[in-house]
C-alpha cells in the first residue's frame, strides 16, 4: 500500500466531515459533539492554518483517514509543541501500518519541541502505537472548563 499524506482542502470538506462524525461517534472519544463544532472546525482550517492543521491519508486513490493537530507554545518543552488532537482511519485500514506512518512523517516533516496526545485508557490498540512510536503516560490528570 502507498499512503500519501497532504494538508486538507477545499474539496475535502464532505468525506472531513464524515469522518470526523464516524471519529466522535466511536469508542476513541468520550462522547460525541454538536455537528455544528464538526463544521467550524472545518471552516477554521480553510480560514487559517496558524494553529490548527488537518493532513489527509490517501491510499488506493481514496482518503482512508486524517490527523487533526494544533499548534501551540510549551514552556516546559522550552518551544514549540504538536497536539495531535484527532486521528482517524477508515477501519479496514487499520492495523496495516498507516499510523506508524503518519507519525513518522509528522516528525519528519512538522519538527517541533514537543507532540502530546490524548487516548482513552479503554482504546489498548491506539496505546499500543503510541507507546510503539515512543509516546509516554504522564502522572496527571487533565482537567477542563467550558
Amino acid at each position: 500500500m502507498n499512503l500519501n499524506i497532504r494538508k486538507i482542502a477545499s474539496k475535502d470538506k464532505d468525506i472531513f466531515l464524515a469522518m470526523s462524525r464516524e471519529f466522535y461517534s466511536s469508542e476513541a472519544v468520550l462522547h460525541d459533539i454538536d455537528n455544528e463544532y464538526h463544521n467550524r472546525a472545518f471552516k477554521e482550517l480553510m480560514r487559517s492554518d496558524m494553529y490548527l492543521d488537518c493532513y489527509m491519508f490517501e491510499a488506493d486513490s481514496k482518503i482512508i483517514g486524517y490527523a487533526l493537530l494544533n499548534k501551540t507554545y510549551c514552556r516546559e518543552a522550552g518551544g514549540p509543541a504538536v497536539w495531535i488532537e484527532e486521528l482517524y482511519i477508515v477501519p479496514e485500514y487499520q492495523g496495516r501500518g498507516c499510523g506508524s506512518y503518519f507519525f513518522k512523517w509528522m516528525e519528519k516533516h512538522i519538527p517541533t519541541q514537543r507532540y502530546r496526545l490524548e487516548v482513552e485508557p479503554d482504546n489498548k490498540r491506539a496505546m499500543m502505537l503510541y507507546d510503539k512510536m515512543g509516546y509516554q503516560k504522564l502522572p496527571y490528570v487533565q482537567m477542563m472548563k467550558e
